[in-house]
């Protein structure tokens, strides 16, 4: 149903949307600039539609894109609502790549953040990126229910003794209790603002966007606050 969708979607673009690519040195996020970007619809990458240049903050110039009607996206729909690019850039110095599926809603600007690796010996190498389908339109695994009431007083349980809006935050990439997933250290803004971007769409109203965005920041910080990790880790504080 995915794959149709999205080619309908492709087929179907109407309305149009704002695309802005930020390109990144990933060692220490400093700016790319003249990095020679191209974009392309995800699904014929080959078929460029614009080639732009990072200015010395390391963005390119917005871009005006298609992409299906604004009203796919404000009621459940089975056409797909937002369009996909693939992003593709060169820089020198550093190992060229491209990020598939970059997501743009009508009437929003998306901005797509691209961090180069600097190429280290003679292999130009290339390195792809893929983002899967949004949360509220792609197939995934229902949520994993937790207990309503949490187990206490075990051993190495901490509470914090106030509410701390932390820097950094540790998020777990995988299942719950899955020991082989891999741990990623994320800025809690970061974060915040990664979860809300796959759960909810930019097109919707100003106050439901807060109102979501405000429950993701009342669940992090309760995992920060209780540190209720152990074998349900998902989140802990870095002092």
């Amino acid at each position: 149903m995915y794959q149709n969708a999205k080619i309908c979607a492709q087929q179907e673009n109407i309305d149009r949307g704002q695309l802005q690519i930020t390109v990144l040195n990933k060692k220490d996020n400093s700016p790319v600039e003249d990095a020679v970007v191209r974009i392309s619809y995800s699904g014929d990458p080959d078929s460029t539609i614009e080639e732009l240049r990072t200015d010395e903050s390391g963005k390119t110039p917005v871009l005006d894109v298609k992409t299906p009607p604004l009203e796919y996206s404000m009621d459940p729909v089975e056409q797909q609502p937002y369009a996909e690019y693939t992003i593709q850039v060169e820089a020198e110095g550093f190992t060229a790549g491209e990020t598939a599926g970059t997501e743009v809603l009508p009437e929003v600007l998306a901005k797509q953040a691209i961090r180069m690796e600097q190429r280290k010996d003679s292999d130009p190498g290339y390195n792809r990126v893929v983002i899967g389908p949004h949360t509220l339109f792609g197939e995934y695994p229902p949520k994993i229910q937790e207990a309503e009431i949490k187990p206490i007083d075990e051993t190495g349980e901490i509470v914090l003794s106030r509410v701390v809006i932390p820097e950094f935050i540790i998020v777990h990439n995988g299942p719950v209790g899955d020991t082989q997933a891999e741990n990623f250290y994320v800025r809690y803004r970061d974060y915040i603002k990664n979860v809300a971007s796959s759960e909810i769409y930019a097109t919707w109203p100003e106050d439901t966007i807060r109102a979501n965005v405000l429950a993701i920041m009342s669940f992090t910080l309760n995992r920060v606050y209780t540190e209720w990790y152990r074998n349900h880790y998902i989140f802990r504080f870095l002092f």
